[in-house]
């Protein structure tokens, strides 16, 4: 079975502090649920027409428990904490090449 990632890729931060909350309660949620966090941060380059913006990589052992991570209650407490208006991102979750 072939690892899965999750790539969040924000756009915007309108609150930082809901950030900070979201991430205490994120990071546990996710590792708990299988989440390896590879990176995270501002890109040291962009090419190509790149957007310098917060990205986010986390390797997980399958698609399906990525995708039960974010439905996970844990995962939903975060969300919450988050609120509607404090980013603008993508989550998206792709299947490792190997």
């Amino acid at each position: 079975m072939a690892k899965a990632y999750w790539i969040s890729a924000y756009r915007a931060i309108h609150k930082p502090d809901a950030l900070a909350a979201y991430a205490e309660l994120a990071g546990p949620a996710l590792r708990a649920a299988g989440g390896k966090f590879l990176a995270r941060g501002m890109p040291a380059a962009t090419k190509e027409g790149g957007v310098n913006q917060r990205l986010v990589l986390i390797e997980f052992p399958s698609v399906e428990a990525a995708q039960a991570a974010y439905k996970s209650e844990g995962y939903k407490k975060a969300l919450e904490a988050l609120g509607d208006d404090a980013v603008e991102r993508d989550i998206r979750i792709i299947e490792g090449a190997e």
